[in-house]
């Protein structure tokens, strides 16, 4: 990151969102933050959009003790993008596949 002058890196923050699938479980297929985890990195992750209407999240890691200028540039995103939406509480699931 230094020796390109980086402020973060950036990156989906997983596969998109599933239906929860009452037979077999989960289909969690990885994620970005383990490695920033593992290292001791800062990570961020922000609403991305939706796919499906599922949504979708964006993950921004830097060097560290760089918290506040992730924390600056999630900001800047989200200010951009304007894609958080509140959440819908339906009455009933469809649950049809």
């Amino acid at each position: 990151m230094d020796k390109y002058k980086l402020d973060a890196l950036v990156s989906p923050t997983d596969s998109p969102a599933w239906m929860s699938d009452l037979v077999d479980g989960d289909h969690f297929l990885g994620g970005s933050s383990q490695l920033a985890a593992v290292a001791g990195y800062p990570h961020i992750t922000v609403p991305a959009g939706f796919v499906w209407g599922l949504p979708v999240g964006i993950s921004f890691f830097g060097k560290a003790w760089s918290e506040s200028t992730l924390f600056k540039i999630a900001y800047g995103f989200e200010q951009a993008t304007n894609t958080r939406r509140l959440p819908k509480f339906l009455k009933t699931a469809d649950l049809t596949i």
